[in-house]
């Protein structure tokens, strides 16, 4: 019988994997009150056909960078 590793493909070229809430609370190591505070200051959340939602780590470590600077310059 096959393992799960065995079943792995790898995305085309510029396809990322968009994550969920759980995995962007564990990636920051904060809880999901402060996922729900950051999307109220604007985080930015991918469009998903569910009712979970996704996030894009690039655009959200781009918001991330842009808040920091904010904050810095306030």
């Amino acid at each position: 019988m096959p393992k799960k590793s065995d079943r792995l493909t790898i995305l085309p070229a510029g396809l990322v994997p968009l994550l969920s809430q759980r995995e962007i609370e564990t990636y920051y190591g904060v809880s999901d009150w402060q996922i729900l505070q950051w999307i109220k200051a604007g985080m930015p959340v991918e469009p998903f056909a569910g009712r979970q939602r996704r996030f894009d780590l690039a655009a959200v470590r781009n918001w991330m960078a842009d808040e920091q600077q904010l904050a810095a310059s306030a």
